[in-house]
């Protein structure tokens, strides 16, 4: 039956985001808005439990506390940092530069501080989204194939 709506759209993939924070309130808050804007979302209250769920969960993004039990966000990012490139916003109460700059170094993508605006929160990642999506874009276009000839650019490689 022909809906009138072209086929790729049936095939957009709907982000998920990991929100690892210990205060309920928070994630609840998170969770609702990023959900509201068109989001799945998954949550975890520790740090050992983040990186479970993002290994199972394979997110787009995670929104991480640096203040969590078990294992702190610094640690989690560690962690993460060895295993994959998923973007991550620092969302902590830790707002001294010192903080924000190991934040960063470690590989965070973006640093708020709370009390936060959670309509900031969803346009920061839809932000990272898009610049995530606008990378793999090119990293495709720069894969050309035509018939059973593959020209790999970055690779400078023909197949």
């Amino acid at each position: 039956m022909y809906t009138g709506l072209p086929v790729y759209l049936s095939t957009i993939h709907m982000k998920t985001i990991l929100i690892v924070d210990d205060e309920p309130k928070i994630v609840k808050l998170a969770r609702d808005y990023l959900e509201h804007a068109g989001m799945r979302v998954v949550t975890a209250g520790d740090g050992k439990f983040a990186l479970t769920v993002a290994r199972s969960e394979k997110p787009d993004l995670i929104v991480l506390d640096l203040g969590l039990p078990e294992m702190d966000g610094l640690d989690v990012t560690r962690a993460l940092r060895k295993e994959s490139n998923v973007p991550i916003i620092m969302l902590t109460a830790r707002g001294e530069e010192s903080d924000k700059l190991v934040g960063l170094e470690l590989g965070a993508d973006d640093y708020m501080v709370k009390p936060f605006s959670p309509k900031e929160l969803v346009a920061r990642v839809r932000a990272v989204l898009r610049r995530l999506d606008a990378a793999r874009m090119n990293a495709q276009a720069e894969i050309i194939r035509v018939a059973d000839l593959t020209l790999d650019v970055p690779r400078m490689r023909v197949t």
